[in-house]
């Protein structure tokens, strides 16, 4: 694994992106930052990380993604691998908030934004953004996210992370063609509020932001999340059309 370590960037998915445009650089280069300025999460959503406490890291991933029906495989991958390490720390009760925040109880530590591009030759290269609350231990102005350290009550080395969950990555990226069904059935096992009746919130221009009521049944192969109406009917969302209201 090639790690470039940087004190201080705009956003690690950003430079990474610029950098993999430029040269022809190794699989699971791994970009990590003690502070990000600029840093995104979905739907142009700002990261804010307090300096130096979390794990802020960006990895390219190539030879994986063959078309636009397969991109939400690598976020299952990726979000699976940083719930095993996290398991391996000990960390209680971890799930996968739809599509890709890794929550602890009903807190988030992190979050995952992944940027494909589709090169002149029709391979697809992704950047994964990784953004994982670490040693940071202050959330006032965050009262739905926590950190490891807060969990564990002390902190811990960030530094060994991003090894740890690349050889994840690597591992489920190795077996995919023999573990997919394997990997979906514990996406879909680690689902927050998964089968729990909850309040949504409708974003689609057409509805007026109306909220409604569902449960969450699974996720379809293209990564929108399938909720059971009160009507008894199912229907599938994507990212820009529903927020969880919890």
């Amino acid at each position: 694994m090639k790690l470039i370590k940087l004190d201080a960037i705009d956003s690690t998915n950003d430079f990474l992106k610029a950098l993999s445009s430029q040269d022809e650089l190794d699989n699971f280069t791994v970009v990590t930052a003690e502070n990000q300025t600029k840093g995104k999460g979905q739907m142009g959503a700002k990261w804010r990380s307090e300096s130096g406490k979390n794990l802020i890291m960006s990895a390219l991933v190539k030879d994986f993604i063959a078309n636009n029906e397969q991109v939400f495989n690598l976020s299952l991958i990726v979000s699976l691998s940083v719930i095993e390490v996290l398991k391996s720390l000990n960390i209680p009760d971890l799930s996968i908030k739809w599509p890709n925040d890794i929550m602890s109880y009903n807190k988030k530590i992190g979050g995952i934004l992944i940027e494909n591009t589709i090169k002149s030759d029709g391979r697809i290269v992704s950047v994964v953004g990784l953004g994982l609350n670490v040693n940071q231990t202050n959330f006032d102005e965050l009262p739905n996210a926590s950190s490891l350290a807060v969990i564990l009550g002390n902190s811990l080395n960030k530094d060994i992370l991003p090894e740890l969950i690349i050889e994840k990555i690597k591992q489920k990226i190795d077996c995919w063609s023999d573990s997919a069904s394997v990997f979906w059935d514990n996406y879909f096992n680690s689902l927050f509020r998964k089968g729990v009746p909850m309040p949504f919130k409708n974003l689609d221009t057409n509805s007026s932001g109306q909220n409604f009521m569902g449960i969450i049944q699974g996720v379809s192969p293209v990564g929108k999340l399938q909720v059971l109406l009160e009507d008894d009917s199912v229907s599938e969302f994507d990212i820009k059309e529903v927020q969880m209201l919890y």
